[in-house]
């Protein structure tokens, strides 16, 4: 399924609930912080190795955080008319400016420590 899809089907979501009237950009993205803060939670006391070694019941509480994530930024891109493929490949073109391979490689510095080119 697309994004444009993912959209409608939201936008159907809220107004059967009679939601939309609630999804300002403004209360998408405060929400959207919650879940993401709740994507971090299952993490919070964990060390680097564990993290990738989930319980059943952690990597789905993972997973519903994610999905939530996930719907939250369609529903706010959509609300915004922002086109979420097109915002994709251009942040993802400006990172390969910002982090150029024969530059960053195998470090975790941000561009500001070396400078862009």
């Amino acid at each position: 399924m697309d994004w444009q899809e993912w959209a409608r089907r939201l936008e159907g979501f809220a107004e059967e609930r009679e939601w939309a009237r609630f999804h300002s950009p403004k209360n998408l993205a405060v929400a959207l912080s919650v879940e993401a803060a709740e994507l971090v939670e299952p993490f919070q006391w964990m060390g680097e190795a564990e993290s990738y070694e989930l319980s059943p019941g952690q990597r789905a509480a993972v997973a519903e955080e994610i999905a939530d994530v996930q719907l939250y930024l369609i529903r706010l891109a959509d609300r915004l008319g922002i086109d979420l493929e097109e915002a994709l490949e251009a942040k993802f073109a400006r990172n390969a400016e910002k982090y150029p391979a024969d530059r960053v490689r195998g470090s975790a510095r941000k561009y500001t420590e070396y400078g862009e080119k």
